[in-house]
């Protein structure tokens, strides 16, 4: 099958299969969560400061009063980093095109130039966090090796996007190019339910302590001023 077949089929059942296969994942992890809260938390829930919970939560979305000393530059990267994995995928005007024809909904698109300027940033950002996990021992020694994985996998599809859509500084030929993004990006929507990726949809699962663990308000806090002294803020 030649390359262009591929990249029909990429385009259509090939992406079909992998987008449902990561809707039905993402969607059970969902289920999985709720189902924990209600049943194992029961009447308990009654008495958890919603208000102060969403807060907290929402806080997390820009986590400048997060960080830990030392942590400044891995956290800003990983941030600006997610800003292009949330807006590029799907507001870029090419993918609209998938969208609309598999889902039937057309999202507002991105400019060309700020489409360009977020790939590279999360381009540059993966790159950096990639290197701080190898290079910097307090970074390295809180990695698992799926984490040198998956960045080089969320790096690829938005490398060879870009690369593929700027013909000057392509080396490879178009079709190769873009298969290649085609691929690394199905394949990502596939490991999305199974891997640590899968907190697209659990972060906010994640930051809820006060229902998880029935914490008081600024209990958090004064549990990691305990663990890493009175620097640390949660």
């Amino acid at each position: 099958m030649s390359v262009d077949a591929w990249i029909a089929f990429a385009k259509g059942p090939l992406f079909a299969l992998s987008f449902l296969i990561m809707m039905l994942g993402l969607g059970r992890q969902v289920a999985l969560q709720l189902y924990f809260i209600s049943s194992k938390k029961g009447r308990r829930l009654r008495g958890v400061p919603w208000k102060s919970v969403a807060r907290e939560t929402l806080s997390w979305a820009v986590p400048v009063r997060h960080m830990q000393p030392g942590t400044e530059l891995f956290t800003a990267s990983s941030f600006l980093m997610h800003i292009g994995i949330v807006l590029v995928p799907p507001l870029l005007i090419d993918h609209i095109v998938l969208w609309e024809h598999f889902l039937g909904v057309r999202l507002p698109a991105l400019g060309r130039d700020t489409a360009d300027v977020l790939t590279l940033l999360t381009i540059a950002c993966g790159l950096l966090l990639l290197s701080l996990r190898t290079f910097a021992a307090r970074h390295r020694m809180v990695s698992r090796p799926t984490d040198f994985l998956l960045l080089p996998l969320v790096i690829l599809p938005f490398l060879s996007g870009y690369v593929a859509g700027h013909p000057g500084v392509n080396p490879f030929p178009w079709n190769a190019m873009m298969l290649t993004h085609l691929l690394s990006a199905e394949l990502l929507f596939v490991l999305m339910p199974f891997t640590k990726l899968v907190h697209v949809v659990l972060f906010f699962f994640d930051r809820i302590s006060a229902v998880y663990w029935q914490l008081r308000p600024g209990a958090g806090a004064k549990i990691a001023e305990a663990l890493y002294g009175e620097e640390a803020r949660v």
